[in-house]
């Protein structure tokens, strides 16, 4: 009966080597969700200042041009904040769409051992 080339432990040794390495090569980094996230925090802070500020500007120019102070500036800033409301959720609906397609659908965390 012919001797095997290396000993068992040098093979299970070899073995525990290449898993590893396939280990290494297979394992997927976890993403940085944060960043993202807070992308789309800016995005729905600037559609609600965005819509606000048209909507001032819209009403300012009412006024110049109509002479009605402050009654277009008034309207203008209530129908801005409507509207940027209203994108805002849209904006909303879309990004958490958008989010669940990326980021698969949520997860619970994980129970808190602490008492309080």
């Amino acid at each position: 009966m012919p001797e095997p080339d290396e000993t068992r432990d040098e093979t299970i040794k070899r073995l525990e080597a290449q898993a590893e390495a396939l280990r290494a090569r297979t394992a997927t980094t976890p993403q940085d969700y944060g960043v993202k996230a807070a992308g789309y925090g800016y995005r729905l802070l600037g559609v609600l200042l965005g819509g606000l500020f048209v909507g001032i500007a819209i009403g300012a120019g009412a006024d110049a041009l109509l002479r009605t102070a402050p009654w277009g500036m008034i309207c203008g800033v209530l129908v801005g904040f409507v509207v940027s409301v209203w994108m805002a959720v849209r904006s909303a609906q879309r990004m958490s769409e958008e989010a669940t397609r990326e980021w698969g659908p949520p997860k619970d965390l994980p129970p808190d051992d602490e008492e309080d």
